[in-house]
């Protein structure tokens, strides 16, 4: 964004409205907030109560270059004026570069707007949601809404993960969402049939996906579970591997710095902002039980198998959250149909990421964790995380 500073020292915290555009023309909102931090202008994406950092920040000329703080993603843009930027949102994928037209706007700060006037009425709650599919198979989710006013946010537990943090509005009859975080680019719209269905709803996932959803209001549904989540292969008990770090040294699970120890296995990708979750937590596990006998090893499926791209990568997500535990570069990409039986053949099929496998002192797997849900699912955060404590504190007594 334009380098203002004396308006947003004077002004406090300025809110930019920002959007970027589908292969398919849709428009996914979002929200940039510019503000003064130790006499130096910062830049933040906000998700309702996420606020991701802009870092890399190039200006030449009219031109603007930046980037966020993980993920191969980056953007270019040319000033329009101090209050407008117009461009281009560049995500780098498994297979191609997608360039997403990306504009700014100063003069707006609202990420929806009210055209259907105030809220008819509250979603807040929890809801059974049924996504279908464009080949008309459907699946499920969990829908947590919190709505206060026409302001809604929430976020939907799928059989592996939570879409993170959605912020919106309901206008009328009518609910929008949004979210942008690099990694994930989410938009849902709805119609509020009643106090307890909501229909005609369609999600715009990416670049191109699209799907269809309806959802009922429910008290108790447990996030819905995978329907053949990944397990040990029958008569295994133990994994065996040995990759390389982020320095070239191989580390394997049988080296002597993991006998006797309690070993999390954490299956992951830089691109992947659940597994950013996850390894915050990780990282305050570690830090508080390593003492205790607990090791970490994280093992990396990237988006290519060039080792140089993947490098890069895996070394900036490292960098932004300080991990202290090795990472490890299977050299397998996350999209191979046959990545468990090239990396870890004791395993059925990886079905999603993250994925965490918890080994006792003996070196046996004891439990496959294959659904994460982070903070922006709140109550079920809390869960996961007071399960995974009660786990890991019973291997450490062992």
């Amino acid at each position: 964004m334009p380098n203002d500073k004396s308006n947003a020292q004077s002004a406090g915290p300025r809110i930019w409205l920002a959007f970027v555009q589908r292969m398919d023309g849709k428009q996914v909102p979002f929200q940039v907030i510019q503000t003064q931090e130790n006499n130096r202008e910062a830049w933040y994406i906000r998700n309702a109560a996420e606020r991701i950092p802009v870092t890399e920040w190039t200006e030449k000329g009219d031109s603007v270059f930046f980037t966020l703080p993980a993920f191969e993603v980056s953007f270019r843009a040319r000033k329009e004026g101090k209050e407008k930027l117009s461009g281009q949102f560049i995500k780098v994928t498994t297979g191609i570069r997608q360039y997403w037209p990306f504009t700014a706007d100063a003069k707006d700060s609202q990420r929806f707007i009210s055209n259907m006037g105030s809220a008819k009425k509250n979603i807040t709650g929890k809801w059974d949601v049924t996504i279908t599919r464009p080949n008309g198979t459907t699946r499920k989710a969990l829908a947590i809404f919190s709505q206060e006013g026409s302001s809604l946010t929430g976020t939907f537990l799928t059989p592996s993960a939570d879409y993170r943090y959605l912020e919106g509005i309901v206008t009328g009859d009518s609910l929008k969402l949004s979210s942008f975080d690099g990694d994930n680019i989410r938009l849902l719209e709805a119609e509020i049939t009643s106090e307890n269905a909501i229909s005609g709803g369609f999600f715009y996932n990416g670049y191109t996906g699209k799907e269809s959803w309806t959802a009922v209001k429910t008290d108790r549904m447990p996030p819905p579970e995978a329907i053949d989540p990944t397990r040990m292969r029958e008569g295994q008990t133990r994994l065996n591997f040995r990759f390389p770090d982020l320095q070239g040294k191989w580390v394997s699970i049988n080296d002597e710095k993991y006998r006797r120890k309690v070993v999390i296995i954490q299956l992951m990708g830089s691109w992947c902002a659940n597994c950013l979750d996850e390894t915050r937590f990780l990282i305050d596990f570690y830090k508080e039980n390593h003492e205790k006998g607990v090791e970490i090893i994280a093992l990396t499926y990237e988006y290519s198998t060039d080792t140089t791209r993947s490098k890069v990568s895996v070394e900036k997500f490292k960098k932004l959250l300080g991990v202290p535990y090795p990472i490890l570069m299977t050299g397998v990409t996350a999209g191979d149909d046959q990545k468990a039986a090239k990396t870890l053949p004791q395993l059925t099929d990886i079905r999603s990421f993250p994925t965490t496998l918890i080994l006792d002192r003996e070196g046996r797997v004891r439990k496959i964790e294959t659904s994460f849900y982070g903070p922006g699912s709140g109550e079920y955060y809390i869960k996961y995380k007071n399960e995974f404590n009660e786990t890991l504190d019973e291997l450490i007594k062992e």
